[in-house]
């Protein structure tokens, strides 16, 4: 999550994930995927930059995890795991 500044004072917590697009209009206009606007105080370039820094420390996170031996790939499905998929699938109909 990412901190922004509402354009009337308070902060809050953003998922990068979900925006869409950012205007400057002249305000800076965040649009989400699902159509909800927010405005921030921050400028466009600012904006920006706090997005760019969200996704580099993600990066950063996966390489020391994956580097450190932290972090295991998901196991392949078993066959066991496929057949269970199935039957659920089955009982959903």
């Amino acid at each position: 999550m990412i901190l922004l500044t509402r354009l009337n004072g308070p902060e809050f917590a953003l998922n990068p994930d979900l925006i869409e697009r950012a205007d400057q209009t002249p305000d800076t206009v965040i649009t989400l995927v699902d159509g909800t606007k927010y405005i921030i105080a921050e400028s466009l370039s600012e904006f920006m930059s706090i997005v760019r820094r969200y996704r580099a420390d993600l990066l950063a996170d996966a390489e020391i995890l994956v580097s450190s031996g932290t972090h295991r790939p998901p196991a392949a499905p078993t066959d066991s795991d496929q057949a269970r998929v199935v039957r659920l699938h089955r009982q959903e109909r």
